[in-house]
């Protein structure tokens, strides 16, 4: 065996990504008569999403050996068994967007977004201006099409209050994509706010501190799209922590909605549940899921690995009969990637503290000696100990 295949079987854990694939496992679950199920995503190293895979193009081992495909029947079912989607989009409808002859051009790009990604998830559209609560436009709904229908509402609005409560309605926001998903029944919940502005905070109502931490703290996509010259894109960017896309002028509003539906669009398509017929009738085995895209003359691999216990295991599997997934284990995607972002928090809390320390205080002798950071808080409704 090579040194660098050597190296990649050294390095298979939970996740791996030695040939350009990084496969995160969400959750796993076996039943009677034989079915195994894994719900994962796929990423490129780079952190890009990879969707539209199909069942072949997965290999499955189970402690160690390759299952045939023959064997295994192996499918990949809806993952709206396991997962629900839910994007809000958030439209600044202020008076410098509704009064300045934005919003036609405004509700034409929600109207392409909407149509786009919610054939994969649920979508719903709140406005907001100056005034304290959000305008609902569409509500979150199951049925394709209606979000579209509500758009036009936008080329019409007319503000109460002609002032930018963007802090505070980012804040709102993420309260009522937080409420909606726990209403869900499903084992893992994927939220994604898209906030739109032509501009900065005007009404300070939410401190911009407080609303960035909320973002930060929040398991959540967030994208911002900007418009015009009064938002600058640094600014974008500190609300769009998952992208950002910028608008000169109404005539690329919608390329920029497009841009980040895209994305959105791309991230659902991303997630994957792989249902198979194990051909194991005892005991407790590991099974690895290796992920094979061909590229030009050479592939992108990448794997993950799980466990699934036997006992009783008999004849007769249907692999596209839906997982019963542990719903008392909390949301193992919102845990990751809560930890993920915490631990980004906290290198950048120590290297301010080092900064702090290296920097001595104006009449002091020597560095300032600072307290330690708090502790990253826990995920929203997520429970910290799930292990897949």
């Amino acid at each position: 065996m090579r040194l660098r295949d050597s190296l990649c079987v050294f390095l298979l854990v939970a996740v791996t990504g030695c040939a350009g694939l990084r496969l995160t496992p969400i959750k796993a679950a076996e039943q009677r008569p034989s079915n195994v199920a894994v719900y994962f995503k796929v990423q490129a190293n780079s952190g890009d999403p990879v969707g539209g895979l199909t069942a072949d193009k997965f290999r499955i081992y189970e402690d160690g050996q390759l299952v045939s495909q023959y064997e295994s029947k192996q499918t990949i079912l809806n993952p709206q068994v396991a997962a629900v989607n839910h994007t809000l989009l958030l439209v600044d409808m202020s008076g410098s967007v509704s009064e300045s002859g934005n919003g036609d051009a405004v509700a034409q790009a929600v109207g392409a977004f909407t149509e786009r990604v919610e054939r994969e998830q649920k979508v719903a559209i709140f406005a907001f201006d100056g005034s304290p609560d959000l305008y609902p436009i569409v509500p979150f709904t199951d049925q394709p099409g209606n979000a579209k229908a509500g758009v036009q509402q936008l080329a019409t609005f007319k503000p109460k209050d002609p002032s930018t409560n963007l802090n505070g309605a980012v804040v709102k926001a993420l309260d009522e994509l937080d409420a909606s998903l726990a209403k869900a029944s499903q084992p893992v919940k994927v939220g994604t706010l898209v906030v739109f502005t032509d501009g900065t905070d005007r009404a300070n109502r939410v401190p911009t501190a407080t609303m960035l931490q909320r973002i930060r703290d929040k398991p959540f996509d967030v994208y911002a799209i900007g418009l015009g010259a009064e938002i600058k894109e640094a600014q974008l960017a500190e609300i769009g922590k998952s992208g950002t896309a910028m608008a000169a002028d109404k005539n690329a509003v919608v390329k920029a909605f497009a841009d980040v539906g895209a994305r959105v669009d791309a991230r659902t398509k991303s997630f994957y549940l792989l249902s198979y017929c194990s051909p194991a009738r005892a005991g407790k085995h590991e099974v690895r899921v290796e992920a094979v895209v061909k590229e030009g003359k050479g592939e992108k691999t990448g794997s993950l690995v799980s466990s699934f216990d036997a006992t009783g295991f008999a004849p007769g599997c249907d692999p596209s009969t839906p997982p019963s997934f542990d719903v008392t284990k909390g949301d193992a995607l919102a845990v990751r990637e809560a930890k993920r972002d915490n631990k980004k928090d906290e290198k950048r809390a120590t290297k301010e503290e080092k900064r702090a320390r290296q920097a001595p205080k104006s009449g002091a002798s020597g560095p300032v000696a600072l307290p330690p950071p708090p502790p990253p808080p826990p995920a929203s409704g997520a429970q910290q100990d799930f292990n897949p």
